[in-house]
């Protein structure tokens, strides 16, 4: 009887696929009938041990080879994902009659140049959620696959992975049998390249017979994985993939997808974020910068919830894309909001090349552009690790340092710092140091102030390979600002009494014996006094007398006059934000006379307990009304404002 069922279901599944009738991301009610069957029955010759050290999983924004996609359905949006991909990488179909789609692809005037046809039996589109994930064996940094238990009974699509790594000559490690059997999907995890993993708690539904534990050594011991972050399920997702409403652009960079107020999803989304962001940080120790993007509504103006609608509205998302090296295809519906999407992309993903393609037919079935493809990492990679400098940074005489680990199984031939102060105008170069190990360092020499540096680091290996950070430099960098009222004197005139000894350190000085010395500083042309710093003193006149009881340091500071109206306003770094607790502010001014200001919507200044600190001020907004409120910090001559979402 058994076996009569699954042929039975089996012969449903081929019919479907022959007749172009895509099979949906979820299961149909036929594939619920025979699912546990399915499992017993499940072939028990498929699994391999782990790899023998852990290896890493690589990031979606790391070089990447080829592109998977599986000829199932949907072709016309599959033709332009190829028209688009194959720019950047190779492109891998999976078909069962190479000529049919070559000629298809021509009709649409796509060439087969770096495309690649394999041709090999499948069920479904949804190639993100069954093919081969990529990872990086230790030591070697040798190209492999991981392969699962793909949760539905699709059994030619859950081949896939062995089927690319005969393409490729990639080892394959499967995580398919007792006591490593792993159900999963693809589209239900995203990491950081490092060692941090992301998924909902579908994950645990999944996998009933396992404990949290089980799964977590699984994702560690084949992929690296630690710590693996389980996230709420969203109740109007019926796919409950985290990639319909969250990725990561980058490994310090969250984009997540916002709901107006009280709307579907949005109250659990909020949540989920508030958790990432109150108990985990990026691989460089820093909280998360987040990135919100519209979730928009239908034609209609409905969103999916069981609220007031005679139909069920499709679930609409812009996370749902693909980084492939350079390029980011990003879904659009034909809807207002999809112009402001891309832009949202743009500004985040500065020199990523951002296209938009037309999903709404593929978006009924819970799929768009992620869910029907699957990147392959790279040979030979090269990983680039920095935490970047970005905002307002103090100014500073002896330049601003870059530290990198770069790492490659070969080894590191060079590497370099690339930096302007006008971008459009070329960069300087840097060679970087080596340290310790893989550690790597440079520095960009100082600038004027006010200025802003623009800068990406290259790495070339032995194999004469080269890196750069980010990956798509010089087209897209980092950059950072100098805070002028950082900044030291180009001119100081000192006079002292009494028998004080000055050393002059830089623009700095120091004392030794003496009882009376009176300090006198004055600026050269364009510059202005600021204040005087006497170790743990402040004074705003130029000129101080102190009596010496012990060794003092004293440091003057100036700001450039042409600067002072232009940099009345800086931006502040707010995090977690949003929040429900409280907010903790990147201090931007050594200033000790400064006032905080909070307003809230309507324009009203709002009492809300504050506490300055050297590096960091932390506000309390836990009692704090739900709303988006400004932040304005203020001083002698300049004023800094940002604004946050209290939950």
């Amino acid at each position: 009887m058994l076996r009569f069922c699954l042929l039975t279901i089996l012969f449903a599944i081929a019919s479907s696929v022959f007749s172009q009738q895509p099979l949906p991301k979820g299961m149909t009610e036929a594939e619920r009938l025979i699912w546990d069957e399915y499992l017993k029955n499940y072939p028990s010759d498929r699994g391999t041990a782990p790899p023998t050290e852990t290896p890493r999983t690589p990031a979606e924004w790391e070089e990447m080879q080829g592109v998977v996609i599986t000829w199932a359905a949907y072709q016309q949006n599959l033709r332009e994902i190829v028209r688009h991909a194959k720019q950047y990488v190779t492109v891998y179909i999976v078909c069962s009659n190479p000529t049919t789609v070559q000629n298809y692809l021509a009709e649409g005037g796509v060439n087969t140049d770096n495309i690649v046809f394999v041709e090999a039996d499948y069920d479904s589109v949804w190639v993100r959620d069954y093919g081969p994930q990529s990872i990086y064996l230790n030591g070697t940094n040798e190209l492999a696959f991981v392969d699962w238990v793909y949760n539905r009974p699709r059994p030619n699509d859950d081949v896939i992975p062995s089927v690319m790594g005969t393409e490729l000559g990639v080892p394959v490690y499967q995580m398919t049998q007792a006591p490593n059997r792993l159900t999963a999907t693809g589209g239900n995890f995203m990491t950081d390249g490092y060692d941090q993993g992301f998924s909902s708690e579908l994950i645990f539904e999944e996998n009933s017979t396992l404990t949290e534990g089980e799964i977590d050594n699984i994702k560690y011991s084949y992929m690296g994985i630690d710590p693996y972050v389980k996230m709420t399920t969203l109740p109007y997702d019926g796919i409950h993939h985290i990639d319909m409403h969250m990725k990561l652009l980058d490994e310090e960079t969250l984009l997540v997808g916002q709901y107006p107020a009280g709307v579907s999803d949005g109250p659990q989304i909020e949540a989920n974020l508030s958790y990432i962001l109150n108990n985990f940080q990026t691989p460089y120790g820093r909280p998360y910068r987040v990135v919100r993007i519209p979730m928009p509504a239908d034609e209609n103006g409905e969103y999916p919830d069981d609220e007031g609608t005679y139909y069920d509205p499709d679930y609409l998302t812009y996370t749902n894309a693909v980084i492939l090296n350079g390029l980011v295809l990003v879904p659009v519906y034909g809807l207002p909001q999809d112009d402001e999407a891309l832009d949202i992309y743009r500004e985040a993903m500065p020199g990523y090349n951002v296209v938009g393609i037309n999903m709404r037919n593929v978006i009924p079935a819970s799929g768009a552009i992620h869910c029907i493809t699957r990147e392959i990492a790279a040979n030979d990679p090269i990983l680039i690790s920095h935490a970047p400098y970005f905002g307002v940074i103090d100014y500073s005489t002896q330049g601003y340092t870059v530290d990198a680990t770069i790492s490659s199984a070969e080894g590191i031939s060079n590497a370099s710092v690339f930096w302007s102060t006008d971008a459009t105008a070329g960069f300087n170069e840097v060679a970087m140091q080596q340290g310790e190990g893989e550690s790597y360092t440079a520095t960009i020499p100082s600038q004027p102030v006010n200025s802003t540096v623009y800068y990406y680091i290259s790495a070339t290996n032995i194999n004469s390979k080269t890196a750069a950070k980010p990956l798509v430099a010089p087209l897209g960098y980092y950059e950072f600002e100098l805070n002028p009222t950082s900044a030291p004197t180009h001119l100081l005139d000192v006079t002292t009494s009494g028998n004080g000894f000055t050393n002059f350190i830089g623009n700095n000085l120091e004392f030794t014996d003496g009882t009376e010395i009176t300090l006198s500083a004055s600026a050269s042309d364009g510059w202005q006094f600021d204040r005087w710093e006497v170790s743990d003193a402040t004074y705003q006149t130029s000129e101080v007398q102190i009596t010496i009881s012990q060794n003092l340091s004293a440091t003057a500071y100036f700001t450039e006059v042409s600067s002072v109206f232009a940099n009345m306003q800086g931006k502040l770094s707010l995090y977690p934000n949003p929040t429900n607790d409280r907010v903790r502010i990147v201090n931007p001014t050594t200033s000790k006379n400064l006032s905080v200001m909070v307003v809230n919507a309507a324009g009203a200044n709002i009492s809300i307990d504050t506490q300055v600190q050297n590096n960091e001020i932390t506000l309390n907004a836990a009692t704090l009304p739900s709303g988006v409120y400004l932040v304005k910090i203020v001083t002698a001559n300049k004023v800094w404002s940002g604004r946050f979402v209290k939950m």
